[in-house]
């Protein structure tokens, strides 16, 4: 799970067993950092997300899921910002060693991330 700037960036990330739902580490990912809004898909829309954001004068821009019962509006020309996280899994992910995690540790395979999102952000 991946944090990045406007710019598309990375500012942080943290790594989950791939058997969780992502939304387990939102708290710990959004943790002391200052936003104005959060982009994220349909797997980020649930109401304690929404409060928290809410309590942080933070916008949730996430679309509602498809089995949430009302609509909830967001601002669809915002949401087309959120290509930019997925631009940046795919430009860590031309890089073999993460594409194919080589490394059989997490501490290795956070390591490996760092470095790559430093090369990317000096290009």
């Amino acid at each position: 799970m991946a944090l990045v700037d406007a710019l598309g960036n990375l500012a942080r990330f943290i790594l989950l067993p791939g058997q969780r739902h992502d939304s387990i580490g939102v708290e710990p990912l959004l943790c002391g950092v200052a936003l104005g809004a959060l982009i994220g898909d349909k797997a980020f829309d649930s109401d304690w997300l929404r409060l928290k954001l809410n309590e942080r004068g933070a916008l949730a821009v996430i679309p509602p899921n498809a089995s949430r019962a009302g609509n909830i509006p967001y601002d669809g020309e915002m949401y087309k910002w959120r290509h930019l996280v997925e631009n940046f899994f795919q430009k860590i992910k031309e890089f073999r060693r993460i594409a194919t995690r080589y490394d059989k540790t997490d501490t290795s395979f956070r390591a490996a991330i760092h470095l790559v999102a430093t090369v990317l952000a000096l290009r």
